[in-house]
């Protein structure tokens, strides 16, 4: 029973754990057991707390056998990445230097999760400081991609992705600054939301680039990110970039209706160097809501020419300055590839970060203009075919290519403009998931989900799941 319940979705154990047929004890206890038995192999978890969630999943147990039923995410295991604070236990992010950093506050996402009644069952592996895309890791070791575990799982919210993907965990929290919810969730065939900037606080989280960071779920379904995004959204006085917009109910937005929505195709950009087969699936993906009623229109958004740079200048000279002391006092205590990345940093001058700045403001404009003619962007989420670990080049269509040049190219421009974007898996290439990216105008995110959800009901994975699986979940 243990297995199947671990495989379920939040949508699915949410109406069992209400009525009392499920309890918060049990599926945490198989949460833990599945984590025990997997992550020698996958490396999700930095660090698991069984003692405090089993706690935890006793006091939700109580609470509602006493009529105290909190909603959705009551009981709910979630393993959570570890560069979001949690009160008194340590906080890495996956790095040396904060080895043993312990916050005297919870970020306000853990404030609201743990209010929300999830049972929290430790912190999750990423890439050093959350800069990287390969989640290969100097300190922690790399987190392995269930699907083939000689893969890399993206990054940076590599641990998150695994831990959905092989059932170590109901639903997390990426962090997202060029990318790094929407790259795992492509890479390890799940739903990723990178909401708009604002929508959710980033306070108690540590920075990589503080105007281009965003908070977002990552989860099996799109209900499942539907509703950790409401118990999520909400102005925050904390963190001075919350925007106070009203409150949605995203679940109840949930239709699956389609027709005559527009949806936009940018090829000069975003279908620009792809993959022949993942290209091929994401045209299906298109196609598919077509078949529900769904219009497509070619949008022209000449300014994104500029995106790779603005995204590179931006980040690097953010990162650089938050990391400024550190790199000066304790180089070597850095990965070398962030290091590297922060000895970078040092070298823009004002006038090259500016005009990056400006470069956002004309990028932003011409989204949206375009989706003054649009209702929502599709793209691929990735131009490429998951890499193996420890690989810098990739192969598109028989062209070596540079991989965090490329893996970024798509998503980047979400974090630039601070509009929602959504990764979903769209199918299989060469036993891999491949992501479908849909984006959406600022605090849309009802729609983006929605459209989401109807290429769901469409079953894109064929009830596919992860190799490594089918010998290992626990019995």
């Amino acid at each position: 029973m243990s297995k199947e319940l671990i495989s379920l979705a939040i949508e699915e154990l949410a109406p069992l754990i209400e009525k009392q047929e499920v309890s918060p004890v049990e599926l945490t206890d198989a949460v833990l057991e599945q984590v025990d038995t997997l992550n020698e192999q996958n490396n999700a978890y930095i660090a698991i707390t069984h003692e405090s969630a089993k706690k935890a999943a006793k006091q939700a147990e109580r609470e509602i056998a006493e009529g105290n039923y909190r909603g959705k995410l009551h009981g709910i295991p979630m393993g959570i990445k570890d560069n979001i604070y949690f009160k008194d236990e340590v906080t890495t992010m996956a790095s040396k230097i904060h080895g043993d950093f312990v916050s005297d506050h919870d970020a306000t996402v853990i404030e609201k999760l743990r209010d929300s009644g999830v049972v929290f069952t430790g912190k999750l592996n990423m890439h050093e400081y959350a800069w990287g895309i390969t989640n290969n890791n100097p300190h922690f070791g790399p987190a392995r991609n269930p699907w083939d575990l000689e893969k890399i799982p993206g990054g940076s919210s590599g641990g998150s992705g695994v831990a959905i993907a092989a059932n170590m965990s109901i639903g997390t929290l990426g962090t997202d600054t060029a990318g790094s919810i929407r790259i795992p969730s492509s890479a390890c065939g799940i739903v990723g939301l990178k909401p708009t900037h604002g929508l959710v606080s980033k306070y108690g989280c540590w920075p990589l680039a503080w105007s281009l960071d965003h908070i977002g779920p990552m989860t099996k379904t799109v209900t499942d990110a539907a509703a950790m995004l409401e118990a999520l959204a909400g102005f925050d006085r904390k963190d001075p970039t919350s925007a106070n917009v009203p409150s949605v109910k995203y679940t109840e937005k949930l239709t699956g209706n389609v027709k005559d929505l527009v949806i936009g195709v940018n090829e000069d950009y975003f279908f620009k160097n792809v993959d022949s087969e993942v290209d091929k699936l994401v045209r299906a993906g298109i196609q598919a809501l077509v078949d529900q009623g769904a219009k497509v229109e070619v949008v022209s958004i000449p300014s994104l020419q500029y995106a790779e740079y603005a995204e590179l200048i931006t980040s690097l000279s953010e990162a650089s300055t938050i990391h400024h002391k550190n790199l000066q006092e304790r180089p070597h205590d850095f990965g070398d590839d962030i290091r590297y990345l922060f000895e970078l940093g040092e070298i823009p001058s004002a006038v090259d970060y500016l005009q990056a700045q400006q470069i956002r403001r004309k990028i932003k404009l011409e989204f949206q203009q375009a989706f003054e003619k649009v209702d929502v962007l599709i793209s691929p989420t990735l131009p490429l075919i998951v890499p193996n670990i420890g690989e810098d080049l990739v192969n598109i269509n028989g062209k070596e290519v540079d991989l965090i040049e490329n893996i970024i190219r798509f998503t980047g421009p979400g974090n630039l403009t601070g509009l929602p974007a959504l990764s979903i898996p769209c199918g299989l290439v060469n036993g891999m998931p491949a992501g479908m990216q849909i984006m959406g105008s600022a605090f849309r995110e009802d729609l983006v989900l929605n459209v989401a959800y109807a290429f769901e009901k469409t079953n894109p994975l064929k009830g596919a799941r992860p190799q490594s699986l089918a010998a290992t979940s626990v019995k």
